[in-house]
Formats: C-alpha cells, sequence, structure tokens
C-alpha cells in the first residue's frame, strides 16, 4: 500500500508486476487503489485500475479443454498486452498502436483479439470479485478492435482514414461526432446490462446531445 500512497507510479508498476494483489485490503478495509485515491495519488490509482497480469494473457496462448489451438498466437500477446495495459484510453491512441505493429495490424490478427477480449470481459463479469471497470475496458477496446477491421476491409486508406475520421471535426465547432458516436456505440453495446458502470455511464451521456 506505501507506493501508491507515495506517489510512485514505477515502484507501484513493479510490485503489480512482481505479483502483488490488488483486491487485498488493510487494517480499515481498504484496497491499495482505494487509499491511493483518499491521499490523491491518482496517478497510481490508473496504473492500479489499467494493470492486468501478463499470465492472465498467456493463458490464451495455450490450447485449452477440446482446443486443437490456442484462440490467441503467442506473437501476438506481447503487442495485446501493451494495448490492454495502456493507461491512454483515447480511440487514435489505440488505433496508433495497432498500426505501429505489422503484426497487430491484419483482419486475422485483429480477430483473434477482439474475440480474447471478449472472453476477458466476459470473466471479468461472472468472476467471484467481479471487476466492472476492467470488463468494460475489454469490451471499449475490443469495439475499436473490430472497427479497424472494417476499415482494413473496406477502405483503401486503411487504419490511416479510421485515424482520420475519428480525428476530423465537424464545420460549426470542430468537434469530433464521428469519435463521439464510436464511444457511445460501444458503450450501448457493453452486454451486461446489470452492471453498475453501465447505467452510470448511460444515465450520464445520454441527456447530452452530441
Amino acid at each position: 500500500i506505501f507506493p501508491p500512497n507515495s506517489g510512485n507510479k514505477e515502484i507501484t508498476w513493479m510490485m503489480l508486476e512482481a505479483g502483488a494483489e490488488t483486491d487485498v485490503v488493510n487494517s480499515v478495509g481498504r484496497t491499495a487503489a482505494q487509499m491511493a485515491a483518499f491521499v490523491g495519488q491518482h496517478d497510481c490509482v490508473t496504473v492500479i485500475n489499467n494493470f492486468f497480469p501478463r499470465e492472465r494473457l498467456d493463458y490464451y496462448t495455450k490450447p485449452q479443454g477440446l482446443d486443437k489451438e490456442p484462440k490467441l498466437p503467442v506473437k501476438l500477446a506481447g503487442p495485446l498486452h501493451k494495448i490492454i495495459t495502456t493507461t491512454n484510453m483515447h480511440p487514435v491512441k489505440i488505433v496508433l498502436l495497432v498500426r505501429e505493429n505489422p503484426l497487430l495490424a491484419e483482419v486475422e490478427a485483429l480477430q483473434r483479439c477482439y474475440r480474447v477480449l471478449d472472453l476477458i470481459c466476459e470473466k471479468c463479469m461472472k468472476q467471484k470479485d467481479m471487476n466492472e471497470v476492467l470488463a468494460m475496458k475489454m469490451h471499449y477496446i475490443s469495439c475499436i478492435f473490430q472497427k479497424c477491421i472494417t476499415f482494413l476491409k473496406e477502405r483503401e486508406d486503411k487504419l490511416d482514414g479510421f485515424i482520420k475520421s475519428l480525428l476530423k471535426g465537424r464545420d460549426k465547432d470542430g468537434f469530433p461526432v464521428y469519435q463521439e458516436k464510436l464511444i457511445r456505440e460501444s458503450i450501448r453495446k457493453f452486454p451486461y446490462c446489470e452492471a453498475t458502470l453501465l447505467q452510470q455511464l448511460v444515465r450520464s451521456i445520454a441527456p447530452v446531445e452530441i
């Protein structure tokens, strides 16, 4: 708990990679993230909330049950993990991370990845200690990957065209309408309607016109 309280993001990340558990509570019933938030160390809270152990992803690189092949090729685990653990969730940033890796920026690779993200999302919602934030993040990245596939299949300018669409502002005020619609669509498609986080997002966004 002490590194998050001190505001040291690097030590917090090192402790997480070494196996520190994020749901353990202290003597007053608070997790490390809750204590860090209490003392205003929001960067550390972000690191904790965005942490996803590599071994949890590597699970999908091995055949499970009756599967003859893994759901995720080993070569895609590293690039996908980098995106999963990023703290910058801007859709352009995610598409840039896809574009910069030739292994990832292909239709088949993205199809494999978004299906694994959907499985992780489901597991986050159905596990004993439900993690709605992580589930929503996996779903959101999955939606962006699926949109990447559409552009790779249908547009000659491919992911460059996707980035341009996300950044293009409307004439009267420069507001990025396509980007807003994409984010709203991903929230609307979240498959777990009973999630508290989803209901909070809908209540916040629904009354606001684009």
